[in-house]
């Protein structure tokens, strides 16, 4: 007698036990409903959000470094390396243009702003500088500068990205020019220190569920939803804007590599939504390296694209600064003319590359436009406040989806992408990933056994419950 199918509420249970997408969908919900309802409460329970990016940024810095040393130290060519960084600055100059431009196009052709007539001298500029906190974005100069540590354990101790990636590219040089004869034990320790990081990744990830219950009861418990009807017209130009240039990136993708969008957010949903559910794709960087690894990307191109993009490639941050510097304009009532507008595109094709990691950074960003232009009050900026974090979800999405079809674009570049991996990780899912061999190193060695039992392109057993896929 065959065994009678498990009842629905058992399989709801089931499904919510086993699957991370499960239960940070639910936490979503819980989190605006008592942030609704409960508004102070709301605000109490923040601390769970903070509480799990910090333990992500911690792991970030130690993790980056591992995956571009090894990525080097196995791909065995240093100047093929520098060529991916080459091809990514270019496709991240190219795409942040591209964005730049549809949010100009959108903007002049909805104006968001127009019809707002409001007198800047009624605005209180005060507020922006507590939101930046008197900050100011680097010059050329001085982020090149930023960029170059002056201290090893500063660099980690800092948490900077870019200081990071440029000791571990020092680092692998170092190791590919003494060879493993002379060094043979430092390969085998980083990757033995990759595991371990890839294993804390586990534990923080059972977490999630927790972070995006406190960070959405948060938002909305001190923002609430007015901002959505006063400022409705520019918030669903901006998520307009962003879609159609997802649509964009997913046509780019096709057409370069043969894959699909669509498949990879559904391979990466659980990542999406923690990272929508945070306001932050700092959450999900280390699973995000896991997971283009397992499909296919080789290490050195996931270990230098990635997170270079954090910082060069802020698509979705383009979007909404040149959709912002044409609504505030058109709320004081300033006609842009056209040369204006090309002088917009260009002075934020500078200031976006400087704002990673800088409080208040698109306020920052808009200033110096206004300043640039002449022609804009500072204090207009104000009108942006209520409505900035209702575009971090926009900005967060985008920018991520960004930076990974980046990585597969450039990967395809150089001729490090085994495609056919691609297609069997995004078809099968978790279960395609976990049955992969580790070693991703050259796009052709999936046939081969691996040669490692580094957890390159697998999830390791800490993270077991996100096998919701």
């Amino acid at each position: 007698m065959p065994l009678a199918a498990p009842s629905l509420p058992l399989r709801a249970l089931r499904l919510l036990r086993t699957s991370l997408f499960t239960q940070v969908a639910c936490a979503l919900v819980l989190g605006v409903a008592v942030g609704r309802l409960w508004p102070d409460v709301g605000t109490a329970v923040q601390p769970l959000g903070d509480g799990f990016v910090r333990l992500i940024k911690a792991v970030i810095a130690p993790l980056v470094f591992c995956v571009v040393v090894a990525g080097i130290a196995k791909a065995g060519d240093l100047k093929a390396f520098g060529r991916i960084g080459l091809k990514a600055l270019i496709w991240f100059e190219v795409a942040s243009t591209v964005a730049l431009l549809l949010g100009l196009l959108g903007a002049n052709l909805v104006g968001p702003g127009t019809g707002m007539h409001v007198d800047p001298a009624t605005l209180d500029s005060s507020a922006v500088d507590d939101k930046t906190g008197g900050g100011h974005l680097p010059s050329t100069s001085q982020f090149i500068l930023d960029a170059l540590p002056d201290s090893a354990v500063g660099a980690f101790a800092q948490n900077s990205l870019l200081q990071v990636l440029v000791l571990a590219c020092l680092v692998g040089a170092a190791l590919l020019h003494l060879g493993k004869t002379k060094v043979p034990a430092i390969l085998s320790a980083v990757e033995q220190a990759q595991e371990v990081v890839f294993a804390i990744v586990g534990f923080v990830m059972r977490l999630a569920p927790l972070a995006v219950f406190g960070a959405m009861a948060h938002l909305v418990g001190q923002y609430g939803m007015g901002a959505l009807t006063t400022y409705g017209k520019l918030i669903a130009l901006c998520y307009g804007v962003a879609l159609l240039f997802l649509v964009l990136l997913g046509v780019a993708l096709k057409v370069i590599t043969g894959l699909s969008l669509w498949k990879f957010v559904r391979y990466t949903r659980e990542e999406m939504l923690l990272a929508l559910g945070t306001a932050s794709s700092e959450t999900v960087l280390p699973r995000m390296m896991q997971k283009l690894r397992a499909a296919g990307c080789r290490d050195d191109a996931v270990g230098l694209v990635l997170p270079t993009g954090y910082s060069f490639n802020l698509d979705g941050a383009a979007i909404y600064l040149s959709i912002g510097t044409l609504f505030i304009s058109q709320a004081v009532g300033v006609d842009l003319s056209l040369g204006q507008q090309i002088t917009v595109v260009l002075v934020l094709m500078l200031t976006s590359k400087g704002m990673a990691g800088v409080p208040g950074s698109a306020f920052l960003a808009l200033s110096a436009t206004a300043s640039a232009l002449g022609v804009i009050p500072a204090a207009a900026v104000a009108l942006l406040l209520g409505v900035d974090r209702i575009m971090d979800s926009m900005r967060v999405a985008t920018n991520l989806l960004g930076n990974c079809v980046a990585v597969f674009a450039v990967s395809r570049w150089e001729g490090a992408l085994d495609v056919a991996k691609a297609k069997r990780v995004f078809d099968g899912g978790q279960a395609a990933v976990e049955e992969e061999p580790a070693e991703t190193a050259r796009p052709t060695e999936h046939a081969a056994p691996a040669e490692t039992t580094t957890p390159a392109g697998t999830v390791p057993p800490a993270a077991s419950p996100a096998s919701g896929h």
